[in-house]
């Protein structure tokens, strides 16, 4: 049987990829709510899939039984109520990140996902969508670098001011910078260290240059039973880097170490998804561009055989709930 899924709240660029991956996996787009608050992403959206039909209401795509899967990248605040509705209409759900932006819908979502028992999925893009993730995440469970005692994160962001929607702008939409972007960084680091009671031990949160309270700078410490962890993430990625942001990932192994630079290799080699290995034989670089990605396949067929292959679903709202601690507990460092 062929897969079908619907898109509902198209208020992220970030939806092109989910609906573009999941089509690449073999499902079907059955259609799109075409509400927004931003024109430009359904322009956009409309010109890379003018094949896809829009609805009158999003009731349409909830209530038809033969869609099986929902996306959803609204204005963040909006995502987990969007979800749950999916969950009890009996869809499962791929959603952006951040897909929870406050506790009370952290409570709502574990509620949803254990009384209707469908997929509340969050596509971590920072790791799902880069190959040389992939890639040192196979290195690190075959031991390449002995136990993994540290992961350090960097997740810095061009601010594209022009082209930012107003609930950008306004903390109570998109939950703050820790809640926004963190996640990426959160995800990586339970997954490369295999922890299984993370916690966070400390998180601050700066004002520096944007400007109207604009959270521009943020940080966390994460530790578990196995490791630590230190992200950065930031809105000061300048114009002149020919990318939105100089991504990257350091893993500390007791027997080596593994850096990935995942979407330029300033000054350096061409590409994205640069993978360096440090160890007992010494350096070297390894290409992952062009890796096949495995994250929307794994997701279709989590739907369609109910298991958890993609991402397990206690993971997800591990990372969700990590996220919201962060951002609870930041200390103001500027502003």
């Amino acid at each position: 049987m062929v897969q079908r899924f619907g898109v509902i709240g198209l208020d992220h660029r970030h939806v092109y990829e989910l609906t573009q991956h999941l089509i690449e996996a073999g499902m079907v787009c059955a259609g799109y709510w075409p509400a927004t608050s931003d024109p430009g992403v359904l322009e956009g959206f409309r010109k890379r899939f003018p094949h896809i039909p829009d609805v009158a209401e999003q009731a349409r795509l909830l209530e038809d039984p033969t869609i099986q899967v929902i996306v959803i990248a609204a204005v963040p605040c909006d995502r987990a109520p969007l979800a749950i509705a999916a969950m009890r209409a009996g869809k499962d759900v791929l959603v952006d990140k951040p897909g929870i932006t406050d506790f009370a819908q952290l409570a709502d979502v574990e509620r949803a996902v254990a009384e209707t028992g469908r997929i509340f999925s969050v596509c971590f893009s920072e790791r799902f969508q880069t190959p040389s993730t992939a890639a040192a995440l196979d290195l690190v469970m075959q031991g390449a670098i002995g136990q993994v005692v540290q992961t350090v994160g960097l997740g810095p962001h061009r601010l594209n001011r022009a082209l930012r929607p107003g609930w950008f702008w306004d903390a109570s939409t998109y939950g703050g910078i820790l809640v926004d972007i963190a996640s990426h960084q959160i995800d990586q680091f339970i997954v490369f260290t295999q922890s299984t009671k993370p916690e966070v031990a400390f998180a601050s949160v700066g004002k520096y240059a944007v400007g109207d309270g604009f959270e521009d700078f943020g940080e966390i410490v994460l530790r578990s039973e196995r490791a630590s962890g230190y992200i950065r993430v930031d809105w000061f990625t300048p114009d002149g880097l020919p990318t939105w942001g100089d991504g990257r990932l350091t893993i500390l192994g007791t027997e080596g170490t593994i850096e990935l630079r995942k979407y330029i290799d300033i000054e350096g080699r061409p590409g994205t998804d640069h993978l360096f290995l440090a160890d007992a034989k010494g350096t070297r670089h390894i290409a992952c561009q062009g890796r096949k990605l495995t994250y929307f396949r794994n997701f279709a067929n989590d739907v369609r055989d109910r298991t958890e292959t993609a991402m397990p679903q206690a993971h997800a709202l591990t990372v969700c709930r990590l996220a919201l601690q962060a951002q609870a507990k930041a200390v103001p460092t500027a502003g």
